[in-house]
């Protein structure tokens, strides 16, 4: 059994870090926004109000014959279907961004290169903005997020598994391997820190095996899409490797890290920063090695940590390009935020307008009308006029008491510490809370 640090499966992290305190969004960006656009007066903007397209017109211009921050020309970027599912509301159908701004709502950040982003509530599933969220795209390792939501409940973290060759077979060339050796022994528990933290095909591919082999696995994965209405998801390879007819979207991905999250195993995996990896055995004794994960914004690994976050996923290959679902806190309110192929060459881009878009999403929330919703899962949606959760009373009072908790400390916990204390069961959203996203699903938009 590995040894973790600084993860979420520490059990004092709970009493060590009671409350958050998340450091404020920064208004640079709104503010240079803001002046971009004109400060005037305005009501809520759909996607053809003259605020966002201006914002939009901003974004293209940014992008229009500028170089990266390398040096390098920024590639033109192709454009995006004409269609795309309507899953979640029809205006995350339409190519474009998408946003309705409020009296008072911040502008959203210049400079956004990706082809595909969402900013969504955890909680109540409200997509707040989008950029073509539903456009079908190569997903990298962020497809080890449905792999994880569809394995984890069938495989006890107890069971071990000695490793064959035929286990570690078919792992595509140049994949991230956590290392893992012919003839050795590991905990499916060990297998999931190599998932999660460093994006181990191997791991993926021995998971695959114990459960029966690759093509049963991915088999399952696609059926829990279709469970989960990530319909724009195929499933080729179980590890994200690039693979021909292997998609998904912004808005799949988030569908698929909001039903991750409700998981307690998921939650810790996804937020733990370091852990000891077994290795070889020499003079009797199994020796370890340390793992680290390689999600940025949560490590603070080549970018400052964001505040608040706690995963989920990130994953980058030739084709899919830099691809990043995150979820982070802020004085009780929960974001999730997918990022899919940012191309504006600057270093670790998809990390920093992830950043961008949290920051915005955090100062947004209340000021703007939703644009679509994360749609429950099929076997979720509750009877028509279903009367109000019950716990949606007792969750309202946790996450106060949280946040009373949280000015009391007048201190950042940091992006590892509300890591732990998310996964640890502060966060009442994501810990307490997971009946809360059980079953308060979004009810339909006429």
């Amino acid at each position: 059994m590995s040894v973790l640090k600084k993860t979420a499966l520490t059990a004092a992290a709970a009493t060590l870090l009671p409350a958050l305190i998340a450091a404020p969004a920064s208004a640079t960006a709104h503010s240079a926004a803001g002046a971009a656009v004109g400060e005037r007066s305005v009501g809520e903007h759909s996607v053809g109000a003259d605020r966002s397209n201006q914002a939009n017109r901003m974004n293209r211009t940014d992008q229009k014959g500028r170089k990266g921050q390398q040096g390098k020309p920024v590639r033109k970027q192709p454009l995006p279907p004409a269609a795309m599912s309507t899953v979640g509301g029809t205006l995350l159908g339409t190519p474009g961004t998408q946003v309705k701004l409020g009296a008072g709502a911040p502008v959203l950040p210049s400079g956004l290169s990706a082809r595909s982003w969402i900013v969504a509530d955890a909680e109540s599933g409200d997509v707040l903005a989008s950029h073509n969220s539903h456009w079908r795209l190569p997903p990298a390792s962020t497809m080890k997020m449905l792999f994880a939501d569809t394995l984890l409940p069938k495989l006890p973290k107890t069971d071990t598994h000695k490793v064959t060759w035929q286990d570690l077979e078919g792992v595509g060339s140049g994949s991230s391997a956590v290392g893992i050796k012919e003839e050795l022994t590991y905990s499916v528990h060990d297998l999931w820190l190599g998932v999660f933290l460093v994006s181990g095909n191997d791991a993926v591919h021995v998971l695959s095996a114990m459960n029966g082999g690759i093509d049963k696995t991915v088999q399952e994965m696609q059926a829990h899409a279709e469970e989960l209405q990530a319909l724009d998801t195929q499933v080729v390879s179980p590890d994200g490797y690039d693979a021909a007819g292997q998609v998904s979207s912004a808005y799949d991905l988030t569908l698929i890290a909001r039903s991750g999250l409700q998981k307690k195993d998921f939650r810790e995996y996804a937020a733990t920063s370091e852990a000891e990896f077994p290795g070889r055995t020499v003079g009797g004794k199994r020796e370890t090695f340390e793992i680290a994960n390689t999600n940025r914004l949560l490590t603070g690994d080549g970018v400052a940590p964001y505040p608040g976050v706690a995963g989920v996923k990130n994953g980058n290959t030739s084709q899919a390009g830099a691809t990043f679902t995150g979820v982070a806190e802020r004085n009780g309110k929960v974001l999730l935020v997918t990022v899919m192929n940012p191309d504006s060459g600057e270093r670790h881009a998809v990390y920093k307008e992830t950043s961008r878009l949290l920051d915005w999403g955090f100062a947004a929330a209340g000021k703007v009308t939703p644009v679509g919703e994360l749609v429950a899962p099929r076997s979720a949606k509750p009877p028509v006029g279903a009367g109000p959760d019950k716990h949606s009373d007792q969750t309202e009072r946790a996450r106060t008491a949280a946040a009373a908790k949280a000015k009391e400390k007048e201190q950042s916990s940091g992006g590892v510490g509300t890591a732990l204390a998310i996964a640890g069961g502060v966060l009442v959203v994501l810990a307490f809370g997971a009946l809360v996203v059980n079953r308060r699903w979004p009810r339909r938009r006429a």
